[in-house]
């Protein structure tokens, strides 16, 4: 089966556990998340339960385009927009306040954590959706994270609603995003690289 039959075959059910407030397992541009509708507090919520992490962390959510993030964060700075068109490596940015999220889908001084995924399957599945979702790896706090499908526990897998097929046979290594954000002078400032 090539991967647009997956991909067309996985997305509706992908679709509706979203819909109804449920958790998916999902391959994101860079390594398996877990995740679910990023405006749904009490879908939010479970995602903390299930990979018992502090509340004082918050996740990093997706968007499928410059257009979607921009109607969930209060300012896209134009030097944001520009590093976001030509940089090639996974890119999370801090924004300073989320709109329209859950509140625990932000952090307590109400910034959020974004990016457009670079890879097919995530940005259909987030495009039809039509809202960020959140995109956490799929592994329990203070475990490591897999860098494929092989590696997520059986506790992620049993503690999700959804589990999509796609690339679950992919054995490439994958590494988180670079995150970073811009500091009061407008600097670009790398927190992970």
């Amino acid at each position: 089966m090539d991967a647009h039959m997956v991909q067309h075959y996985d997305l509706e059910p992908t679709l509706s556990c979203l819909a109804d407030g449920g958790l998916i397992l999902y391959p994101t541009d860079t390594v398996w998340g877990i995740g679910c509708d990023a405006t749904n507090e009490e879908a939010v919520e479970k995602v903390f339960e299930l990979k018992k992490r502090d509340r004082s962390k918050p996740f990093v959510l997706l968007a499928s385009s410059i257009a979607m993030l921009k109607k969930y964060v209060k300012r896209v700075h134009p030097r944001i927009e520009t590093l976001l068109l030509y940089h090639s490596r996974p890119l999370t940015i801090i924004y300073e306040k989320g709109v329209d999220l859950a509140k625990n889908a932000t952090a307590a001084d109400g910034s959020v954590a974004i990016r457009i995924p670079n890879d097919v399957f995530c940005r259909e599945l987030i495009e039809r959706f039509g809202k960020p979702l959140v995109a956490t790896s799929a592994n329990i706090s203070g475990t490591p994270f897999p860098v494929h499908f092989g590696q997520i526990s059986s506790s992620v897998i049993m503690g999700v609603d959804k589990v999509v097929k796609h690339r679950q046979l992919d054995k490439e290594m994958r590494e988180p995003s670079v995150i970073a954000r811009l500091d009061r002078e407008g600097e670009l400032v790398f927190l992970r690289e």
